[in-house]
């Protein structure tokens, strides 16, 4: 007998599109990222904005794709960056991914950069902050 995982709770009827019903009645669906509770949604978002490093920061995005398949992309945005506002954070689609997550999950990366403002001007030497200069 093999005990099963909890997976998150359905959201209410027409309050979110994620497609949680959908993915999972598909056969060969990736479904790591219904293993997101709500409770692991809180310490993952208290996570974030507990980094410590760009070093951290690369770390917690390889760990969410491995354990739930969800790419997350950040970097500067196109135009000047003079907040954390200016720097771009995106979550790839992933069906069964909560409406509410995917805003909070960038809320709390910012959160995180706004309290080490360091780990930004990091991020920024990164993508080489004088290309055009």
């Amino acid at each position: 007998m093999t005990p099963t995982l909890p997976t998150r709770q359905p959201c209410p009827p027409g309050a979110c599109n994620c497609g949680r019903d959908a993915l999972q009645e598909a056969p060969l669906a990736d479904c790591r990222i219904l293993l997101l509770t709500r409770q692991e949604e809180q310490r993952l978002l208290e996570r974030l904005e507990n980094i410590q490093s760009l070093a951290d920061l690369e770390h917690m995005q390889r760990r969410l794709f491995e354990q739930l398949g969800l790419r997350l992309h950040i970097a500067p945005g196109f135009n000047e960056v003079r907040t954390m506002r200016g720097i771009e954070i995106r979550i790839d689609e992933l069906p069964g991914l909560c409406r509410k997550t995917r805003q909070s999950i960038p809320a709390a990366i910012r959160r995180g950069l706004e309290l080490h403002p360091e780990i930004a001007y990091r991020l920024l030497d990164a993508h080489d902050l004088l290309r055009d200069a």
